[in-house]
């Protein structure tokens, strides 16, 4: 936790909603002094007053104490392995179906559509597969799901798609 991140986050609050320093302190019973500590990052405000403090901020306890950053909740958990399960699923759809199958032919539609793409492609050539794991990934993180990136290291062959999906977990705060 960054004290100096806490106290602008507070002072900030603060100001918004039009109360002075001592406003504040009078409010959740400290001192104007204990406030401008807060604000100027020399010290915490004391777990006890986080609720308090909270409502009277109109805002979350969370939100005070990450100093204004946004809490990422993920809606759950994906796996490189799992990713590469599902786009090898449809490879052996058109394998067990049959490529003319109109229910084959109608998702492989779907996805060069959407994509823009011919994913058909990715079934024999190593390299674009793993364009289209980075990209399922992708997708999925972007729906709100997590992916370890210990997972990303480990699992991918290439160093390119690796770097690229090692890249876009940090920029989403996943490290």
């Amino acid at each position: 936790m960054d004290a100096k991140k806490v106290g602008a986050q507070i002072a900030t609050l603060r100001k918004t909603k039009g109360i002075t320093q001592n406003e504040l302190g009078e409010r959740i019973g400290v001192s104007f002094q204990a406030v401008s500590k807060w604000e100027r990052g020399e010290t915490l405000p004391d777990t006890s007053l986080l609720p308090d403090l909270a409502k009277i901020l109109e805002t979350t306890v969370d939100f005070i104490l990450l100093g204004g950053e946004k809490v990422i909740e993920y809606k759950g958990k994906c796996t490189v392995g799992d990713m590469r399960k599902g786009l090898e699923c449809l490879k052996n759809a058109g394998e067990y179906l049959g490529k003319e199958n109109l229910i084959y032919r109608a998702a492989i539609k779907g996805i060069n559509t959407e994509l823009n793409t011919a994913i058909e492609e990715a079934f024999t050539n190593d390299y674009v597969f793993e364009a289209f794991l980075a990209e399922a990934i992708i997708q999925n993180l972007i729906a709100g799901f997590y992916v370890d990136i210990s997972d990303v290291k480990n699992n991918f062959k290439h160093e390119h798609f690796k770097n690229i999906m090692i890249d876009y977990c940090n920029k989403h705060g996943i490290k």
